[in-house]
């Protein structure tokens, strides 16, 4: 009788982790990913070799996880799905329940990453390229036209480092986290440096660095540099990790999700969003204000770039902690001026706030650097959170993400076409 009650306990079934795993409809190691992220309970009775689950709070998350009608969301879409890595609220945003600006602020982008994919912080944290897939890419991007955009070479990159390791379909934790600290370091590499000095040396940043501008870093660019990767790392459910996530739904190998990304990633209302910004600021510093430059682009019926932002009422926050680092920037106080400008002139005739791609924009023109800098920056630090989100799917049921299509066609049958 005792081993009954330990079997099933007073509150109703229990299950074991393989009975879970198929009411679940995911592996069995996907179920203890489930408890540590506080999504079931679980119980140890003295005597057992396995852990027991309550068959009403599994039969609970299978019926969460499996696809429910769809619902207007607070941010006008859609789909909704659970993730434990970014929360946006109000006019702050978290990186797995801290607050993303303070730990931009006083940890590396490398060490960011590592927060978000395991949730622990390693310190003094690098990663590194492996040669073999550092020569194949470069050699691809160098194959490329020489008019090819940022996205463009860094796509070509993960698919040629993708070629060289035959492990790649290997999906378990270890397996993608060796790939996310190999591949990030890769696609940097692989783009063409602007010093022919330049050397693959430090943290992150430093390398990025010298394949965006071919002027020397001082300490204050280079962190500012480091703290946008930092911020951008994640940023919930944008459109590019959507993408992402879709990829991994259907269990394509990272290589194969992050090169889905980047393919989202270079539209305009995007990653691209920010080399706008960057030539609308030359325009005011060409022409000294920005009343006309602004006059300009209403008359066009277009948005003022690097203005507003639909998941923030007030100031994007990974603006404001980049325009406070840019006041020690050498040389950044004209472009940081015209920002201004822009922002004031705009509240004339809208009260839009500043974005994230205008202080990217203030980095790229201060910094001599190409109006599609911050594309680059975007991807490169956006990678590590599309890795995050890959390893999230990945625990989930396989093929969750697909939709069902609402038809509005023709009704059947009819006649075939002549």
């Amino acid at each position: 009788m005792r081993d009954q009650e330990a079997a099933h306990g007073q509150d109703g079934t229990r299950l074991s982790t393989r009975e879970a795993a198929e009411l679940l409809g995911v592996k069995p190691e996907t179920v203890y990913a489930y408890v540590s992220r506080g999504q079931l309970s679980s119980r140890r009775e003295p005597g057992d070799r396995g852990s027991t689950f309550d068959a009403k709070e599994v039969a609970a998350l299978a019926r969460r996880n499996r696809r429910e009608p769809g619902g207007s969301s607070p941010t006008g879409g859609d789909l909704s799905v659970r993730t434990g890595i970014t929360l946006i609220d109000k006019d702050r945003y978290y990186f797995r329940g801290v607050d993303a600006a303070e730990l931009a602020a006083r940890h590396s982008y490398e060490e960011i990453a590592e927060w978000l994919w395991t949730g622990q912080l390693r310190p003094g944290v690098t990663f590194t390229a492996p040669d073999t897939a550092v020569t194949v890419a470069r050699r691809a991007v160098n194959a490329l036209p020489e008019h090819s955009g940022p996205t463009d070479r860094l796509r070509v990159a993960a698919v040629a480092a993708a070629t060289v390791d035959p492990l790649r379909f290997d999906l378990s934790p270890d397996a993608v986290l060796g790939v996310a600290r190999a591949l990030i370091p890769t696609l940097v590499a692989a783009l063409p440096p602007r010093r022919r000095d330049h050397r693959d040396e430090g943290p992150l940043a430093r390398r990025l660095w010298g394949r965006l501008t071919g002027r020397n870093p001082d300490e204050a660019s280079l962190r500012v540099l480091d703290t946008a990767l930092g911020l951008l790392v994640d940023h919930d459910l944008a459109a590019s990790t959507l993408a992402v996530r879709v990829a991994a739904s259907a269990r394509a190998h990272a290589y194969a999700a992050v090169s889905a990304g980047l393919g989202v990633l270079e539209g305009p209302l995007h990653g691209a969003a920010s080399g706008l910004a960057h030539r609308m600021l030359l325009d005011v510093l060409d022409r000294g204000t920005a009343g006309p430059v602004i006059a300009d682009e209403l008359r066009a019926g277009r948005r003022i770039p690097g203005l507003g932002h639909r998941l923030y009422p007030g100031e994007d926050p990974r603006a404001g902690a980049l325009f406070a680092l840019l006041k020690d920037v050498p040389g950044a106080e004209p472009a940081l001026a015209a920002a201004r400008d822009i922002v004031s002139t705009t509240a004339r005739h809208t009260p839009l706030h500043a974005n994230v791609d205008l202080a990217l924009a203030v980095l790229t023109v201060a910094s001599g650097m190409d109006a599609t800098a911050g594309e680059t920056v975007f991807a490169v630090a956006r990678t590590a959170g599309w890795i995050a989100h890959t390893l999230e799917e990945y625990e989930e049921r396989p093929l969750r993400m697909r939709p069902s299509g609402r038809y509005v066609g023709p009704r059947p049958p009819q006649p075939l076409p002549r």
